[in-house]
């Protein structure tokens, strides 16, 4: 028979290995770098809401945040890049000081060849230009413009920013040898070394200024040949969202000639749209791809969080002169996504694989006081199939109509779960459940719209059914407004509800006319 005192024994060393294994992660850190990416493109967040934002990662354990300013960030000799939200230079420096008192470094990505529309949009900078219709890269052949411009540009980011490092972006370059002199140079020493002269002018700039350089590394791993002519001390950060390792190209030939890796998982990517989030593949995304960085010897893991696509719309003027630009897909404001945050700090945290629905379940009870079938609801909403709907079919049910029919008791079960604590976080499931439903309704109307059977007797049918969705997007709209109030500025929160609301809105006005 054990005596107490040894079982005594037994249970207080049981819990500090136990408390040991907690603690891992903050102690002796697999990651150097734990991180989230805020993404600015839209959806912009207030000065307070950033503020409260990143105390919570703090909370969390994070000690990085990676800022896409994109045009939010007030450049001095370049104004013409930031836009109507941008933040004024003390709100940049209270934000980054308030993350220095967190414990957490702010890292700012600066776009320096893909994504830069916000930048080449404007006639200052045309002669950088790729392609005068896709404005999405720059011309890597345009050297010494471009040395110039992102002299001036990191220049100013590292004397508000005092990370050691720069993301200087250089993902989805697709344009690589399109024009006729970067086409003559591709043709003649590879795409490899068109890319990488490049970006070895732009990280030559970053650590001239006394930084480490950060790079995505999607277009190296595709065209690696010159991937030795880079600087050594650059990073690689491979962005994985649930596709197979190494999807982009082999990762340890790059680790072997002596390249940092840093991981970077989403909880907001393709397809997510405002009426359908991938939950399961995002809880999946962690539990793959974390252990499987830290096994690789990844140093660092920057958790993604994509507010759009990164593909823009445009209303050209002759000359192709942009007008206006749009984004091309909107998620739902990351207001919505504490869960996966706190999974991902998890998954961080513990060796074994993140279980998505384990994980939700005690989420449920823990932070919401949710009872067992409550949380239950909980998970059947997050792991609900999400169909999209293309070309008027859903991808995998008969019609729209059964897609319906298998959301709506899901839809109404999860509105009837009355959480005991943080009732207006849960509050942003019920209203995605709403807006997913209210999709779905819109999608039917303009599927029979758009059949090949359709007779103009059903317009006042079709109108009737328009006006109940008109309706009930204003009792929608009212609700994202409130929910999401202070965490994005009015204005922007009117524009999204706006944009959400146009389609519909075009299709009764069509059907109206044919009345």
């Amino acid at each position: 028979m054990i005596s107490n005192h040894l079982l005594r024994t037994l249970l207080i060393l049981v819990l500090c290995l136990k408390a040991t294994l907690t603690l891992r992660g903050q102690d002796n850190p697999d990651f150097k770098v734990r991180g989230f990416h805020i993404d600015l493109r839209i959806q912009v967040m207030t000065p307070e809401a950033l503020k409260n934002f990143a105390k919570e990662l703090a909370d969390f354990g994070m000690n990085t945040l990676v800022m896409e300013w994109e045009g939010t960030y007030p450049f001095k000799n370049h104004p013409a890049i930031s836009n109507k939200y941008s933040y004024t230079r003390e709100e940049i420096d209270d934000f980054i000081s308030y993350c220095d008192s967190l414990g957490i470094k702010v890292i700012p990505l600066q776009q320096s060849l893909g994504h830069v529309e916000y930048i080449l949009r404007n006639p200052r900078y045309s002669q950088l230009k790729e392609d005068q219709k896709d404005i999405s890269q720059l011309c890597p052949m345009e050297d010494e413009a471009s040395k110039a411009l992102f002299t001036e540009l990191f220049s100013d980011l590292a004397e508000t920013h005092n990370s050691d490092y720069i993301h200087i972006g250089g993902d989805e370059t697709y344009l690589l040898g399109h024009c006729p002199r970067c086409k003559e140079k591709s043709e003649k020493y590879g795409k490899s070394k068109l890319f990488v002269d490049h970006m070895k002018m732009i990280s030559e700039i970053v650590i001239g200024l006394g930084k480490i350089p950060v790079m995505w590394a999607d277009i190296i791993l595709e065209h690696p040949e010159a991937a030795a002519d880079l600087p050594a001390e650059t990073i690689f950060v491979d962005w994985n969202y649930g596709w197979k390792i190494s999807h982009f190209g082999d990762i340890p030939s790059l680790q072997k000639i002596g390249f940092t890796f840093w991981g970077s998982p989403s909880i907001r990517s393709h397809p997510d749209n405002w009426y359908v989030t991938k939950w399961p593949k995002h809880f999946q995304n962690q539990s793959d791809f974390i252990p499987y960085a830290r096994q690789a010897g990844y140093k660092g893991m920057v958790m993604t969080s994509w507010s759009t696509s990164g593909v823009y719309g445009f209303t050209w003027d002759s000359g192709y002169d942009v007008l206006d630009m749009v984004q091309i897909r909107n998620n739902y404001p990351m207001s919505g996504f504490r869960i996966l945050i706190a999974s991902y700090a998890q998954a961080l945290e513990q060796d074994a694989p993140i279980d998505g629905q384990s994980f939700a379940l005690q989420y449920g009870k823990e932070r919401f006081g949710l009872s067992h079938k409550d949380s239950q609801v909980l998970w059947k909403f997050l792991s609900a199939d999400s169909e999209l709907i293309a070309n008027g079919k859903p991808e995998k049910s008969a019609s729209i109509d059964e897609v319906k029919a298998k959301y709506d008791p899901i839809r109404k079960e999860i509105n009837q779960v009355e959480p005991r604590r943080n009732q207006k976080e849960f509050e942003h499931f019920k209203l995605m459940a709403d807006l997913r439903m209210h999709y779905l309704d819109f999608k039917a109307v303009e599927a029979r719209y758009n059949s090949k059977d359709f007779s103009v007797v059903e317009t006042p049918a079709l109108l009737a059914k328009l006006d109940a969705i008109l309706t009930e997007a204003e009792t929608l709209n009212k609700r994202f407004m409130a929910l999401n109030k202070g965490f994005l500025y009015d204005a922007e929160l009117q524009e999204q509800n706006n944009i959400r609301v146009q389609q519909v809105k075009g299709l009764y006005d069509r059907l109206a006319k044919a009345k």
